[in-house]
């Protein structure tokens, strides 16, 4: 039976007549049938005409109907498939031209790594915190209004986290007692005596130290006991301050765990004592030495009262620039695990028809890609951030989920087709779904291009690079490889040796010949090659099993449930990026955070306000309004107490019995206020004409809520304030991720569901179907969000990375299965589910295997990043498998996806 589809007049003449059966009697077989009408019967009006022919009794029967009322929407699908069917043809023609120029591609793009260490971008702040964030617009105000003062050093006025070294010594028992406090003093001894060589010239603490008076910042509990543990005994210690004949100091920093007198303020004992060395930040050559020198000195000391965490000012950066080494060896893991499962998987029992070469070929097409885009990108000079690492095993995943559905379509075509054909044929069934899903994937990558942050930015770049030379070397490369083992299956040879063998086993061989020498049967009655087993499983099995009433049904409850747990996780989600989770498992700076944590969680930050107006000190009323401001903000739970200049001024006056009532008096007695606190010199900022045109003042928070909760309760107090101010402190600049994180993923995964839903309106001829495709993403999106969150996953510039890709790979096996349903030639929806499932079931199944197998090995890395990554995509697929081989096959069938439009 062949058919013909034709557009003629809407009279059909004895000239067409003819030619169908000339066309019907030239024919043999039961292949299908197209061919171009004579010139003279070009239609001026399109009507369309299904032509029938059955040899066996030479009659063509041709059923009319009209074109109009049948309303076309595969327009550009048909075209995609016109042209890569063309695409396949020329392929299959000049494999070898397309083989070796990707090759060559490859090499010369690949140079780019040699600017991989040049281009390597890992500052912590730039990656993972708003590029465009308030809390870095704040900053720039505070430098640029309050600038440091090198020779009167203030760890409270610190726009940044400075230069430092610190460690934490803790005791099980008291550790404000002789032994401990000896220990700590020989261990600060030996801090600031180190000796650092830098060439030819040797430093220690004393040389690079941050100053005040031209003498180094101590630590104000050594100063307390004069660095003599025996004067412990005669000091009165009160905590949170510690207030001698000259100044108070807060020794909530210095001391934790802190046990008070039940009657009073003084200190019974602490369990931990912390020391800072903070240093000059002219020369960061020879503060990092130092540092590097500080880690060694203290890691390798040793006493049996007190147990020592420390931590830099540098080591988180150093510590998560680690990370990418930490999964190198990885790679080779992954690539050999990737080849293995796709050689057995492409495994034929058949010595002709097997595909190891072409399952080969299809990881190192994958291979390649990644060379190519990595290299191109690092020739254009873009930023190479370490959360990229990861790229290759996703490309992985989806380069071997493409390779699987390309051979799954070329053994679906006829075997005594000459190799161009049959390449042609597995490029018009194949090509148009790789397409969908490759476009999804770029696009939903290009899109996260747009977020705040730029380790997202980065990945998605180089993600979306990779995921194009991916599908562009999986078109030409892969497609010359197939068309290569086409020709060796062609002429029967052996998949190893390439000798030809026999198709059948001769007689008087040994069963040995027969399984290593044999090779190259096929269907005789279908002429294709034989179906594999899983394929068989799916439309005799799975298919019918699946849409049975009662089992539709079971589905329709079990994805009830599944959105019901998803929807739960999604409000239990919490959001920001621990700056911890960036060092790798067992760096020395988790044990330092946990004491720190431990003992020292009480206190939190010490904010900055700045009242960045013209304000008159001196007008009591006008400082009822300023207080007012200090009082709301004094009013929230989490704030302790104030500190500031013109509180301190005003008991200075009144100690000193002065009168600063009016401007003039106020301008007249303030300098010598300031010269006698020249800390406070630095929180004020005059004019040429000495006005006071901004200022600043301390609020000390205590760690009653989170990081983010705090910032947004500070800024929303000062928005309240009718003067003009400003809150900040050098954390905010992490904080702000909070406050941007949520909205930017929802309208980044919003944007791409848009983009997604329209192009499978444009590649996909069914519109209801494209809706479902829009479906499954956002459903798996809400999976995956909700059980990330019960995972333990937090809302991240990590993890949104992995939302971005998750929107890609959602789309695959959705629109692998959904297109599937719409061409299937079946009329009933459930048969169009079964025939899909047949079809794609086996290569979907395989491609989601290596893609988890592709990044399973990231489960063991000891990066959180790392790890991460694989949970989700873990999840992603999981989620993705059951959506392409659960969820929408019965969804289909349920909503009749196969209407007709139009």
């Amino acid at each position: 039976r062949r058919l013909f589809s034709f557009p003629l007049f809407d009279e059909l003449n004895d000239d067409l007549q003819l030619f169908v059966e000339q066309q019907a009697a030239n024919s043999s077989g039961d292949r299908l049938l197209s061919a171009q009408l004579p010139a003279n019967v070009l239609p001026a009006t399109q009507v369309g005409f299904d032509a029938t022919y059955q040899p066996d009794i030479h009659i063509c029967r041709v059923q009319h109907f009209p074109a109009m009322a049948r309303c076309s929407i595969d327009c550009i699908e048909r075209r995609l498939r016109i042209c890569f069917e063309m695409m396949g043809l020329f392929i299959g023609s000049h494999p070898w031209w397309f083989l070796i120029t990707p090759l060559i591609l490859s090499a010369g793009l690949g140079s780019g790594f040699y600017f991989l260490k040049d281009r390597m971008s890992n500052n912590i702040e730039d990656q993972f915190t708003p590029v465009d964030g308030k809390a870095k617009m704040e900053r720039k105000y505070i430098e640029e209004t309050f600038p440091g003062n090198d020779s009167v050093f203030s760890r409270l006025r610190l726009s940044t986290s400075g230069s430092y070294a610190t460690l934490i010594a803790t005791s099980d028992r008291n550790i404000l007692t002789a032994e401990p406090l000896k220990d700590i003093l020989d261990l600060d001894f030996k801090v600031k005596a180190m000796a650092v060589q830098l060439g030819n010239q040797s430093f220690d603490y004393s040389d690079i130290c941050a100053e005040v008076m031209g003498v180094c910042t101590s630590n104000a509990i050594l100063d307390i006991i004069k660095y003599d543990a025996k004067n412990m005994d005669n000091v009165s210690l009160t905590f949170p301050w510690y207030h001698s004949d000259f100044q108070s100091l807060p020794l909530h920093l210095s001391l934790g765990s802190v046990k008070l007198n039940p009657e009073s303020s003084v200190v019974e004992s602490a369990k931990a004592i912390q020391l800072h060395y903070y240093l000059r930040e002219d020369d960061k050559a020879k503060t990092d030495l130092w540092l590097e020198n500080f880690i060694n000195v203290v890691s390798n000391d040793s006493s049996a009262s007190i147990q020592v965490s420390y931590c830099t000012s540098m080591s988180m950066q150093w510590e998560f620039e680690k990370s990418p080494a930490s999964v190198i060896y990885l790679f080779s893991i992954t690539y050999a695990i990737a080849i293995t499962f796709s050689i057995i998987s492409c495994w034929r029992s058949d010595n002709v028809r097997t595909k190891v070469w072409v399952a080969f070929c299809g990881v190192l097409s994958t291979g390649l890609a990644v060379l190519s885009s990595f290299g191109a990108l690092l020739l254009l000079g873009q930023p190479f951030v370490m959360t990229v690492a990861s790229c290759p095993f996703m490309i992985l995943g989806i380069g071997l989920d493409d390779m699987f559905i390309m051979i799954s379509c070329w053994q679906r075509t006829r075997v005594l087709d000459t190799v161009p054909d049959r390449l042609a044929g597995t490029y018009k069934e194949a090509a148009v779904s790789i397409t969908i899903t490759s476009l999804t994937d770029a696009l939903a990558l290009l899109l996260g291009y747009s977020s705040p942050f730029g380790s997202v930015r980065s990945f998605c770049l180089y993600a979306a690079m990779s995921v194009c030379f991916c599908y562009l070397f999986n078109i030409t490369f892969l497609g010359a490889c197939m068309a290569l083992n086409g020709q060796r299956e062609a002429g029967n040879k052996h998949w190893f040796t390439c000798a030809k063998i026999p198709e059948d086993v001769p007689s008087r061989t040994s069963k040995a010949f027969s399984i290593c020498c044999v090779g190259g049967s096929y269907n005789r009655i279908t002429e294709k090659e034989e179906t594999e087993p899983v394929s068989h499983i799916f439309e005799r099995f799975y298919g019918p099993f699946l849409t049975h009433k009662l089992i539709k049904a079971s589905v329709f409850v079990i994805y009830m449930g599944y959105l019901a747990v998803g929807i739960y996780g999604c409000l239990m989600l919490k959001e920001g990026l621990d700056i911890r989770n960036l060092a790798l498992d067992g760096s020395y700076i988790i044990g330092y955070y946990n004491n720190q944590r431990q003992h020292f969680s009480e206190y939190s930050y010490s904010v900055m306000v700045a009242v960045k107006q013209t304000f008159p000190y001196w007008d009591e009323d006008e400082q009822k309004l300023l207080h007012s401001c200090i009082s709301n903000f004094e009013s929230l739970n989490y704030v302790n107490s104030t500190l500031a200049w013109f509180l301190s001024f005003q008991r200075y006056a009144n100690a000193t019995g002065i009168n600063i009532s009016s401007q003039e008096a106020f301008r007249t007695h303030l300098p010598r206020f300031l010269e006698l606190n020249s800390m406070f010199r630095q929180d004020v900022n005059f004019t040429a004409d000495n006005h006071i045109q901004a200022s600043r003042f301390f609020i000390q928070t205590l760690n009653r809520t989170t990081g983010e909760d705090m910032m947004v309760g500070l800024r929303k107090a000062a928005a309240e304030c009718p003067l003009e101010l400003l809150v900040y402190h050098p954390a905010f600049i992490y904080f702000d991720q909070y406050t941007v994180i949520l909205d930017t993923t929802i309208q980044t995964v919003l944007l791409a569901v848009t983009v997604m839903l329209a192009v499978s309106l444009v590649l996909i001829s069914n519109p209801l179907c494209s809706v479902w495709v829009a479906f499954a993403i956002c459903s798996v999106i809400v999976g995956v969000t909700g059980f990330m969150a019960l995972w333990g996953i937090n809302l991240d510039s990590i993890s949104m990375i992995n939302l971005v890709m998750c929107i890609g790979f959602s789309v695959d096996f959705s629109a692998h299965m959904t297109y599937s349903f719409v061409s299937s030639p079946k009329s009933d929806v459930n048969q169009k589910a079964t025939d899909a499932l047949a079809h794609l079931g086996c290569p979907i199944l395989q491609g989601a295997f290596s893609t988890i197998l592709g990044v399973v090995v990231l489960s063991m890395s000891g990066s959180y990043i790392f790890r991460t990554f694989f949970k989700i995509v873990f999840l992603v697929i999981t989620f993705g498998l059951l959506h392409g081989l659960v969820f929408i096959p019965v969804f289909l069938t349920l909503f009749k996806a196969s209407g007709t439009w139009c």
